[in-house]
């Protein structure tokens, strides 16, 4: 099953080895998709990420280099324009930076999984449904 992850689930997992993240990151039965600019996002804040975890720098590190073997990074522009439109006009009420997520669940047919309930409610009422929802 494809599932494309938000850059709030990645935070989730670096942040914590508790987190209910770490363990369907790393679920053989799922491939895990992000667009590319998360990547990006990691490292830009990763000095937060470091401040605010409870594990050491260099289990934050270790965890973090199994996280970008196992997620694949699709760049945006290999995202079609129609899906990419389609996207941006069912995010842009809420917040214009969920936009490359959604797109990518579009272009790749995949589940979209988010902590944002509120970009959770917005999208079905824009009749977005597959969500990925298999969480303990």
């Amino acid at each position: 099953m494809k599932v494309v992850v938000g850059t709030n689930i990645l935070f989730s997992a670096l942040l914590s080895s508790c987190s209910k993240y770490r363990d369907l990151l790393f679920d053989d039965t799922l491939k895990i998709y992000s667009p590319n600019f998360v990547f990006l996002e990691i490292f830009r804040h990763k000095e937060k990420i470091l401040k605010c975890t409870k594990e050491s720098e260099a289990a934050v590190y270790e965890f973090l280099g199994s996280i970008l073997k196992r997620v694949i990074f699709i760049k945006e522009d290999l995202i079609s324009e129609e899906n990419f439109m389609k996207a941006f006009s069912m995010c842009r009420e809420i917040d214009e930076a969920d936009t490359p997520f959604v797109a990518l669940a579009l272009e790749l047919d995949a589940y979209l999984l988010s902590g944002d309930e509120k970009l959770k409610k917005t999208l079905l009422e824009k009749g977005f449904k597959k969500f990925f929802q298999n969480l303990p």
